[in-house]
């Protein structure tokens, strides 16, 4: 099977405009995403789908390559979509143009997991260090099966520790609460060891992708704003494979910071 990388990347972010083209490093952040994507042994080639003609002369400008998509898509996954559509590969990897950190490691598990032909999708998981993490709901959360397969994506946290969580309710607020246990007793609120949060870079079955893109958004999707919750109640199948590496995604000025902290210290 044939796989390429599909980078989103829109210029208008709400929260950080211009974002692709902000300077990490010397570098406008896009160039990062597409240097280390090409760095993947299984990836054939990697492409910018973008809507931003200032993006696209970016990209060209360091020698990377990039095509035009529509500026009305609502996902990057609509957008990518778009740009599959015309193109001759078995697997389209997409990685978020707001990931400077992402490993070519990373890119070769998606895609490998697609070597399972009864898994439509494929996408990475951490396990949790942080018991933090697990009630922030920006860090979504996953379960999944004993055949490595998403059960459920959610912001709140799953699974829920009945033994050692409470709810506090109140007129205008629900707060979770950790009950006092022995210490090292199993679900202790320090125990973080059944709790994986989702790393967002999906590997599709090109047909699956297309597929995806032509759905109506669902109930589920909506609530929770996770795209991939239209894939599981459509019955797609979403294998997973746990990484050891972390990224940080950049949707702030202030994430930019620290992933130039981040890069001062490891590189």
């Amino acid at each position: 099977m044939t796989a390429i990388v599909l980078i989103p990347a829109r210029y208008d972010s709400t929260r950080f405009p211009g974002k692709p083209l902000a300077p990490l490093l010397g570098k406008p952040l896009i160039q990062h995403v597409y240097e280390n994507s090409k760095k993947s042994r299984l990836a054939k080639d990697v492409i910018v789908a973008t809507d931003s003609k200032p993006i696209l002369d970016a990209v060209a400008a360091f020698g990377g390559k990039a095509v035009m998509t529509s500026s009305s898509h609502a996902s990057g996954t609509d957008r990518i979509a778009e740009a599959a559509a015309s193109m001759d590969y078995d697997i389209i990897v997409n990685v978020q143009g707001d990931e400077p950190l992402i490993k070519p490691e990373m890119i070769d598990d998606v895609i490998g997991l697609l070597d399972d032909r009864t898994a439509s999708m494929g996408t990475l998981i951490k396990r949790i260090e942080s018991p933090e993490d697990i009630f922030d709901p920006n860090v979504v959360k996953v379960v999944f099966n004993k055949d490595g397969f998403a059960m459920y994506f959610s912001r709140a946290p799953i699974p829920f520790n009945r033994d050692a969580w409470s709810v506090q309710r109140s007129a205008f607020s629900i707060q979770l609460e950790t009950r006092n246990l022995p210490t090292g007793q199993a679900g202790s609120k320090l125990e973080t060891r059944n709790w994986y949060k989702h790393i967002g870079i999906y590997s599709y079955r090109k047909d699956v992708l297309l597929s995806l893109a032509r759905m109506n958004p669902v109930q589920l999707e909506q609530i929770e704003k996770l795209e991939q919750l239209r894939a599981l109640f459509n019955g797609l199948k979403i294998k997973v494979k746990e990484t050891s590496f972390e990224t940080i995604g950049v949707d702030t000025p202030h994430d930019l910071e620290r992933v130039k902290q981040w890069l001062s210290l490891y590189s």
